[in-house]
């Protein structure tokens, strides 16, 4: 299913229920029966594939697994499947909440998940979703198969973001940055996951980064056993991947731990806020560190001082960054959290890499990037396609970047590959997209580390500080030594700091000419 498929097909779930619920719950009630559809659509194939390795009819098979229920990666209940409610109007209400229900009490990594929403919950005594409403949403969310190879991975993160930004109340959408199918395989080839590997995502949402992440494992093992990926089987994988993260909103979390169980995996998702308060702490207070680590945090997040001046497990000892945009902070967070020697692979607005270079003064970003070229700590940059976003047609970047390891140089060391990849992608409506091609041609760029015309290339550290620590890859790769202009919202960024600045400069010289007694002054500027 494309994107115009899923969205069309959303959109007319939604208008079914128009006027029934309010915009800002579309997601509350739509988004359980995704995944109930989903889930019951890769329990068939569930059943499919144990009929044809036992080479047994469907009714056989499906006995098998009643009896021995390790044959598939979960269960489903006869009682509870999505077959029970097609087609049904009356006590659907009740039927939905009891099916889901039923599959939670089977499933426990679901309870809590799947089961949260009441379809008979009445409010001043009237059902919030009558029967023949709900018979329409249910017969319009049957009419897409939704297995594991009639989707892209995400399906869940993808409707969520949908539904959340087009229906949510104002605002409600700030925080939710659906990272692009493509953009995530690529943060997934280039962190490259062996046997075993650990990989937390602080800003985990749905988890899309996390199954990318394991889905790249699995490719890998299917390659080394030569087997096609779809036809591993649980044992093949003697070393999965272990997958972390940390989502503010209970909702995202819901549906990452959906998102997981449907591919068969485990994955820890705490609840919090990760900047004030990380959820994976040692037993003695330090913060648990990561081999590995990927994120798409929020661009240009406003953070207020606190939470950097009063942060006790110093992760902002290399500057604090401006409260308009907390990109270099969650950079930070995330050096702090990893293994001495450990990757990350971070998607950033464009500005990051530039803003406050080439400025006479100090400017809090770049001081931040100095401090990270000269800890050696960058060891890519990668300029995204425009237009790939949803909530934005800006190209952003993926910025690679390790922990110091110390008496250990890393791979490389004292370069830094900058690669342009502007051009890697395929048109498309409403979003451009960057397909398997495009993600494996730049992904084997960083792992073999090379040059190509026009692309990529590497620089040395020497070459980063005569340019004032701008680490945009436009700035190296095909831009004839011409800077593009400045986007809207880096201009946006470095007002507001230009502002902050002159709000302390402005207090420090009050200070000053009161120390001097000159309160004329005061009063004239009161």
């Amino acid at each position: 299913m494309d994107l115009n498929t899923l969205q069309n097909w959303l959109w007319r779930a939604a208008s079914s229920i128009r006027g029934e619920v309010d915009a800002a719950r579309y997601k509350d009630y739509i988004l359980p029966l995704v995944f109930y559809k989903r889930m019951d659509d890769v329990y068939a194939d569930e059943l499919a594939r144990v009929a044809k390795t036992l080479e047994v009819d469907a009714a056989t098979a499906t006995g098998f697994v009643e009896a021995d229920r390790s044959l598939v990666r979960f269960y489903l209940p006869a009682e509870a499947r999505w077959a029970t409610i097609r087609g049904k109007a009356a006590g659907l209400g009740e039927k939905v909440t009891d099916n889901l229900r039923a599959i939670a009490r089977d499933n426990p990594d679901l309870q809590g998940v799947i089961d949260r929403r009441d379809f008979n919950a009445t409010e001043g005594n009237q059902r919030v979703l009558d029967d023949n409403t709900l018979a329409s949403l249910i017969n319009i969310l049957s009419e897409q198969r939704l297995g594991l190879r009639d989707v892209q991975p995400d399906l869940p993160g993808r409707a969520y973001e949908y539904l959340i930004r087009k229906f949510a109340e104002k605002g409600s959408s700030a925080g939710e940055f659906f990272t692009p199918t493509g953009v995530g395989f690529l943060l997934a080839y280039i962190l490259d996951p062996e046997d075993g590997d650990e990989l937390d995502d602080p800003t985990s949402g749905s988890a899309g980064l996390l199954i990318k992440f394991a889905l790249r494992h699995r490719a890998k093992v299917a390659a080394r056993l030569g087997k096609p990926v779809d036809d591993l089987a649980p044992s093949d994988i003697q070393h999965p991947v272990q997958l972390f993260g940390q989502e503010l909103q209970a909702d995202n979390v819901a549906a990452a731990k959906m998102n997981a169980f449907i591919h068969d995996l485990r994955a820890d998702i705490r609840q919090g806020n990760t900047m004030r308060a990380p959820a994976f702490v040692n037993a003695d207070g330090s913060l648990r560190t990561f081999r590995k680590k990927a994120a798409n945090p929020m661009w240009n997040q406003s953070f207020t001082p606190d939470v950097y001046e009063n942060d006790n497990y110093h992760r902002f000892e290399w500057g604090i960054p401006p409260s308009s945009s907390a990109d270099w902070g969650w950079l930070q967070h995330m050096v702090a959290t990893l293994e001495p020697g450990g990757r990350m692979a971070v998607v950033l607005d464009t500005g990051a890499a530039s803003r406050g270079s080439g400025n006479k003064g100090k400017n809090a970003e770049r001081d931040i990037r100095k401090r990270f070229v000269e800890q050696d700590a960058i060891e890519c940059v990668i300029l995204l396609p425009e237009n790939l976003f949803f909530n934005t047609s800006a190209p952003g970047i993926i910025l690679v970047a390790t922990r110091p390891e110390p008496g250990k140089p890393r791979p490389h060391a004292g370069e830094i590959l900058l690669i342009n990849a502007g051009k890697f992608f395929e048109k498309g409506r409403p979003k451009n997209e960057m397909i398997d091609a495009h993600v494996a041609h730049i992904g084997e760029l960083f792992l073999h580390w090379r040059e190509e015309p026009d692309v990529s290339i590497i620089v040395s550290q020497a070459e980063v500080v005569r340019n004032d620590y701008n680490l945009s890859p436009s700035r190296y790769v095909a831009s004839n030594d011409v800077d593009a202009p400045l986007p809207l919202e880096d201009a946006l960024v470095l007002l507001a700091e230009a502002e902050e600045a002159r709000v302390i400069a402005d207090t420090k010289l009050k200070q000053v000419l009161e120390l001097l007694g000159l309160k004329q002054w005061r009063q004239e500027v009161a």
